[in-house]
């Protein structure tokens, strides 16, 4: 059994601008060091409920575990370069196969090509158009995880322009149907295995419309 790490360090960012605050100090007889952080709950590696992006949709303390927690195939999609349109044809070239209801990991190893405390991972990423996520639709996938921006219009919020619901692709045609979004998961670089188990369990956080999670996959085991 190996365990490979997936997730994103908490950590100063451009984007997101954590506020991460320590109070105490052992060495000078405090009795504690306590460390208080602010951030937003889309930010680093999270999960995304349908509240996010669904009117009155659930939101993520009613996201079931077993839709985060189980088997995964995993998609080998190092090859693609640099701001590449990513098709239904591409996906089913990199499928390994496996069963209706795994949870699907997109694997481009992106964060060894640039680094997401910088504008290039975002600007530059490859990116799903919408004829893909109805082809992973057709898989039913209790979840999808990704290594990437998977939405083009995710850059552009870089600069503060929206564009309709719609060209969000993986919410509109994904989550809007219940498979959940494991966003922004890294070293995907680290997995040898096309089939692993993967858990991305986010907070339990009431009323919030996603949270962080520590995301993990387990290979070697029996699935």
């Amino acid at each position: 059994m190996r365990i490979v790490d997936l997730s994103m360090s908490v950590r100063d960012h451009f984007r997101w601008k954590p506020e991460i605050t320590v109070k105490g100090n052992k060495s000078a007889g405090d009795q504690f060091r306590v460390t208080r952080l602010g951030t937003t709950c889309h930010g680093f590696s999270h999960v995304d409920a349908q509240a996010h992006f669904i009117a009155d949709g659930p939101t993520i303390e009613a996201t079931p575990l077993d839709q985060v927690v189980g088997a995964a195939r995993v998609f080998d999609l190092s090859a693609i370069g640099p701001d590449t349109e990513i098709t239904p044809e591409i996906l089913a070239a990199a499928d390994p196969g496996g069963k209706q209801g795994d949870i699907i990991l997109l694997a481009t190893r992106w964060d060894t090509r640039r680094d997401h405390g910088t504008r290039a991972f975002w600007t530059e990423a490859p990116w799903l158009n919408r004829a893909a996520a109805e082809w992973l639709w057709t898989l039913r996938p209790r979840a999808l995880a990704v290594d990437f921006p998977q939405d083009y219009p995710i850059r552009l919020l870089l600069d503060g322009i929206e564009v309709p619901d719609a060209e969000h692709v993986t919410h509109d045609v994904l989550l809007r149907n219940g498979v959940t979004l494991i966003e922004y998961v890294v070293n995907t670089a680290a997995l040898t295995q096309s089939r692993v188990f993967l858990s991305a369990a986010p907070l339990k956080i009431e009323n919030a419309d996603g949270a962080p999670a520590r995301i993990y996959a387990i290979e070697g085991l029996p699935l």
